[in-house]
């Protein structure tokens, strides 16, 4: 690093600051609308539109209205959707079965999106159980309520294929299992979907910002226990380093972390580690943080918005998955 810099008064770094078009023209991070994913979540019916109290503003979908939503992310520029079903309690099972089941929420959704959209915009899918299982998990349970990692995988690799059959371009593993990535890898190769990518949440954590999602698909209620035997420990920074590397090597194309704002020291050191693609999720919990505080008129939406989202891009994402895309994108089209 050099050290051959000026000193004050000939050295006054407030001078590029002083005008609006100099503060543009010396800005290092850009953020655009091709930076950010848009969680959706699904639900059954037709026309439905359900608000989801816990996340102002967000609500779930039926099939037509997430085909709807698809084109309003073409308009945006938005380059990629996540999808998440709410499966109705008669659905969902000890096993998980629905998740195999090819005319799903998901599956249906998927196909929604490329008979509204073609491939103008990518469908990311979640693998994990939890919206399928009649105890909330990520996986099959043994009587102890432990979450079993190989007979998931099973699980997960079925699952993965039933989305990528469907037409999903990216597989995106959230459940932590260990080992799933390769075997999902190996599966899509032979079932000829090599072009499918895998977005693996190589870094998720068991964190407390999780609530809302859990009631926008409805697994808050049944979840026995928690997910600390799976999800890494909030202290830990070394051990996601080490879940990254694994998943990286068993053919991730690219890994998020999980949450967002409170993990961009993770996400830096993934970054500055493996120079590959990292995504973070800014997850419901930050999303109702900020609504939260709009609504008691402590801050500006757009404003944090964008510099929450500028936060993700300067600590090295490639893009954000936020449940504010629409708006920002609308913000930054502005």
């Amino acid at each position: 690093m050099s050290t051959h810099h000026a000193a004050y008064p000939a050295l006054r770094l407030r001078r590029t600051r002083s005008t609006a078009w100099s503060r543009a023209m010396h800005r290092e991070t850009q953020v655009s609308p091709a930076d950010l994913i848009w969680p959706l979540f699904v639900t059954e019916g037709s026309g439905v539109e359900e608000p989801i109290a816990s996340l102002p503003g967000v609500s779930r979908w039926s099939v037509d209205g997430i085909a709807a939503r698809a084109r309003e992310a073409v308009a945006l520029g938005i380059p990629c959707l996540a999808l998440f079903p709410n499966t109705q309690p008669e659905r969902r099972s000890e096993d998980g079965r629905e998740a195999l089941n090819p005319d799903n929420l998901m599956c249906r959704a998927i196909r929604a999106i490329r008979d509204a959209c073609g491939d103008a915009v990518g469908v990311l899918t979640d693998v994990a159980l939890d919206p399928y299982t009649s105890h909330g998990q990520d996986g099959l349970i043994d009587a102890e309520g432990y979450v079993l990692n190989d007979a998931t995988v099973e699980v997960l690799v079925g699952q993965s294929l039933n989305q990528a059959a469907a037409g999903a371009d990216v597989i995106a593993p959230s459940d932590m299992m260990d080992g799933r990535v390769g075997v999902i890898r190996a599966a899509l190769e032979e079932a000829g979907q090599g072009n499918v990518q895998i977005m693996a949440y190589a870094a998720k954590y068991a964190s407390a910002f999780y609530g809302p999602f859990r009631d926008a698909v409805g697994s808050s209620g049944l979840l026995k226990g928690d997910k600390k035997t799976y999800q890494m420990d909030p202290a830990n920074s070394e051990e996601a380093l080490r879940e990254v590397a694994m998943d990286l090597a068993e053919g991730a194309d690219s890994v998020m972390v999980k949450p967002g704002l409170p993990y961009l020291d993770i996400v830096r050191r993934v970054k500055e580690r493996f120079e590959v693609p990292v995504f973070a999720y800014q997850v419901s919990g930050e999303y109702a943080m900020i609504e939260a505080a709009v609504a008691a008129g402590a801050a500006d939406r757009d404003a944090m918005v964008l510099e929450t989202l500028t936060a993700f891009k300067r600590a090295g994402c490639s893009g954000v998955l936020t449940y504010h895309a629409a708006h920002a994108a609308r913000l930054m089209g502005a």
